[in-house]
């Protein structure tokens, strides 16, 4: 009876050891490290499967195009938002392959985007609910209007979503390659140069550049691309140049171009 007891007793002890070492996602608070490095090593250890490699990444920021729709892959930076609508896929797609080639686990916290890079890491914040989950890009979607992500069904499940399908979401990069940034440093990465433009021309009349503005403002989708005037100085003179922007990849200013036969417009990255 004693040793019954005391084996009891044992069990008991060692149970409360385990909890004491347990994370309270609540209270955001852990014994031993940062809420994020947390995340970085639970995501570490649920995935071991994670396709991560420079050819990858080549392969999946390429233009693609789905319903005769072109979508173009960007880079993006730590702390860069979007809002919109998230929506969220589960049994039909499961055990099935992703866009980077990994397979789709309903029960995992990843995501599909349209065009962010793979293994992205974004907080995806509910303005219904006010809660928010951390998921991996690593799928392509959804490629429905209006809406910026198509989350799995655990993490759907985590900000409360099942039931009504969308909800309005805020989308916060907070890291890269399957990791969340901790330190000053990656907090301050950038994948790549964040903004393009199409030159279509310098003049060296203000009147001339702004006759040229309103002609291209005319024809162009104004919800997604504007024309700047750019005012330099050269030695005593002042020239126009005249900027297509809202480009968030080379290849897609260079299919602008292309598709509006300005063939001599020159591209610029900054």
């Amino acid at each position: 009876m004693n040793k019954i007891f005391y084996f009891s007793i044992a069990i008991f002890l060692l149970f409360l050891t385990g909890c004491s070492n347990k994370y309270d996602y609540n209270n955001k608070s852990y014994h031993s490290s940062s809420y994020a490095e947390y995340q970085n090593r639970k995501i570490e250890a649920q995935s071991s499967k994670i396709r991560n490699s420079p050819a990858i990444h080549r392969a999946t920021m390429r233009p693609y195009t789905v319903f005769g729709k072109k979508y173009y892959p960007t880079e993006t930076y730590i702390s860069e938002q979007f809002e919109g609508i998230a929506s969220w896929y589960g049994p039909k797609f499961n055990n099935k392959k992703t866009s980077n080639g990994e397979i789709y686990n309903m029960y995992a916290m990843t995501a599909a985007s349209k065009t962010l890079p793979m293994n992205t890491m974004v907080k995806v914040y509910s303005k219904d609910s006010k809660k928010s989950v951390i998921v991996r890009i690593n799928d392509r979607g959804p490629f429905v209007a209006g809406r910026i992500i198509d989350l799995s069904n655990v993490a759907a499940h985590k900000i409360d979503m099942v039931k009504k399908g969308t909800a309005e979401v805020i989308l916060t990069v907070v890291g890269f390659n399957g990791k969340i940034a901790t330190s000053k440093e990656e907090k301050r990465e950038i994948q790549t140069i964040k903004d393009y433009y199409l030159q279509i021309g310098v003049f060296s009349k203000a009147s001339r550049a702004n006759s040229i503005k309103k002609k291209l403002e005319l024809i162009l989708d104004n919800n997604k691309y504007s024309v700047v005037i750019k005012k330099i100085r050269v030695n005593s003179k002042f020239l126009y140049k005249i900027w297509i922007s809202g480009f968030k990849s080379e290849n897609e200013t260079y299919d602008f171009k292309v598709k509006n036969s300005l063939k001599d417009a020159i591209i610029v990255a900054k």
